[in-house]
């Protein structure tokens, strides 16, 4: 029998969040999204109406933090702690009170850290409980995206988590920024990087990148890892902005692991580096499981280990990605050494 929780994502709502820097195109991109009809049976969480102008876009009025879309989707504002509206809405779905919908969208404000609101899926047992993170989704200004990460930590920071990028602007990138294309790269090289013109972008792209999937494909996990992506990447040349302390790296072991000797390796390492820890993310060859095990976390908040049904192909080799601010391959690797030499 395992140890661990079996994937339940069919049972959760899955849960896309918008972010990006001020002035990167979120509210253009929103706009775009709330007029698509496969946004239908959407959610989509604002901080105000005001600031994407729904005039022309809005149905009806529910209540004063609550309208229905053209398209089919609710816009639901949050005024105040996102913990709190998620479950009240969990409550009023399940009462019948609002429209039924499928996924929910959260945009940030462009200053807002996307970490804590991913850590609120990963292991809030009253929030995780009706929902799950699917996707992390950031906008990048082909204009002026070099400059932001040069002098914005948040910038950096959002980008650098990312499940994908969206370059916007990029009508009015004349060169088509392979610059800014370059250091997005080596940011954050597992995330895939997609265009949106005025706003326009496939609805799709803001979910499906997680790990789990209700319909059982396994291959997701793989891609969502996309560990064949990371070698040793960031910058250590002599750069002072934002980015030149990012790291991404992966660590891969061929045997199965013994699952108490990696917990008290990671365990250590979130307990002595929590905050520089931006995302791991590991797809794991556990003694004793016969299918593989999902870890996922955002500084010392980790998602509950899950068992997937199956492999996503033959390869069951144990794939462990870090993205640190500040922490290298050199400083986790002999830890990591001491796990997989006693799998051995």
């Amino acid at each position: 029998m395992s140890l661990f929780d079996r994937d339940r994502s069919a049972e959760r709502t899955p849960v896309g969040v918008i972010t990006g820097f001020l002035g990167s195109g979120k509210t253009t991109l929103l706009n775009r999204l709330l007029a698509d009809p496969r946004m239908a049976k959407s959610l989509v969480l604002v901080n105000e109406f005001g600031e994407i102008g729904l005039d022309h876009l809005f149905v009806e009025a529910r209540d004063g933090d609550l309208v229905l879309m053209k398209s089919g989707c609710v816009c639901c504002t949050v005024r105040g702690d996102l913990e709190v509206a998620l479950r009240d809405i969990a409550a009023r779905r399940q009462r019948e009170a609002i429209p039924p919908f499928d996924r929910v969208l959260i945009e940030t404000t462009g200053l807002a850290d996307p970490a804590p609101i991913a850590a609120l899926f990963l292991n809030h047992p009253l929030v995780a409980h009706d929902y799950r993170l699917d996707a992390i989704v950031a906008t990048v200004d082909a204009v002026h995206g070099e400059r932001q990460l040069a002098e914005h930590a948040e910038s950096v920071k959002q980008a650098a988590i990312a499940d994908r990028l969206l370059l916007t602007k990029r009508d009015l990138a004349a060169d088509g920024a392979p610059a800014l294309r370059a250091r997005l790269a080596a940011l954050n090289p597992g995330a895939a990087l997609h265009e949106a013109v005025k706003g326009a972008v496939d609805p799709a792209l803001l979910f499906g990148a997680g790990p789990f999937d209700p319909a059982g494909r396994s291959e997701k996990a793989r891609a969502w890892l996309a560990a064949e992506r990371y070698g040793d990447h960031g910058h250590r040349h002599g750069r002072h902005d934002h980015d030149s302390e990012i790291r991404s790296f992966s660590l891969v072991h061929d045997s199965p692991l013994d699952w108490d000797r990696f917990q008290r390796w990671l365990g250590a390492l979130r307990m002595a580096h929590a905050d520089r820890l931006l995302r791991v993310k590991g797809i794991l060859n556990v003694d004793g499981e016969a299918g593989p095990l999902v870890i996922h976390g955002v500084h010392d908040t980790f998602h509950p280990p899950v068992v997937l049904a199956r492999w996503p192909d033959g390869d069951r080799r144990s794939r462990l990605v870090l993205i640190a601010r500040g922490l290298g391959r050199d400083a986790v690797e002999p830890g990591w050494c001491d796990v997989v030499t006693a799998a051995t």
